[in-house]
């Protein structure tokens, strides 16, 4: 079946969160800064609702500090945090240990930079095999033209580029979830 056509499912899914660290979330333009932490607690409160595993990465933290202190608050209390030098977080022997353990076949990304660290990522991701679901409003890059370019070229490779409300509703399925309320509440 063509990635196109698929859709999200939260029991095969892991949502990734990458490099949302304050130095560099204070680099984006401040209305991207609040839309994308806005769009990626949404997404973490939903992955809590639908029990689905979370992993996040951190690029260099010596150097550009910890993921955001909000996110982290809306972390699972197991949740893998990942440090990372290179731009793909598939570089990392542990965080694809982590997507092999889990035998999850889609991989939701969310972080910063579209341009580098997702897209590197997503490239990879997809590469072995993954279904790849790019959250568009829970990524960003400095400059608009290069996040732009990098979901053109992730939708041309293979990915699906999608945003919140999509997924979530894809996840759910029915309106009979048990979970529909939840996440409708987070949603409107």
């Amino acid at each position: 079946m063509s990635q196109k056509l698929t859709k999200a499912n939260a029991g095969k899914g892991m949502l990734i969160v990458v490099d949302i660290q304050d130095r560099l979330l204070s680099a984006m333009p401040q209305k991207q800064q609040e839309h994308v932490q806005k769009s990626v607690m949404t997404l973490l409160k939903a992955a809590d609702a639908l029990t689905l595993p979370v992993v996040v990465t951190e690029q260099y933290p010596k150097g550009l500090g910890h993921t955001n202190s909000d996110i982290q608050a809306l972390l699972p209390g197991n949740t893998p945090i990942y440090e990372k030098t290179a731009f793909s977080a598939w570089q990392v022997d542990a965080f694809v240990e982590t997507l092999k353990s889990s035998q999850c076949q889609q991989v939701f990304l969310t972080g910063m930079e579209t341009h580098i660290c997702i897209l590197q990522t997503a490239l990879d991701l997809l590469k072995q095999g993954y279904e790849v679901f790019v959250i568009e409003e829970a990524v960003c890059s400095r400059h608009k033209e290069k996040h732009q370019n990098a979901l053109s070229r992730l939708r041309e490779a293979g990915a699906i580029i999608t945003n919140v409300e999509s997924l979530l509703f894809e996840c759910l399925g029915d309106a009979r979830h048990p979970e529909f309320k939840t996440l409708s509440k987070l949603i409107i």
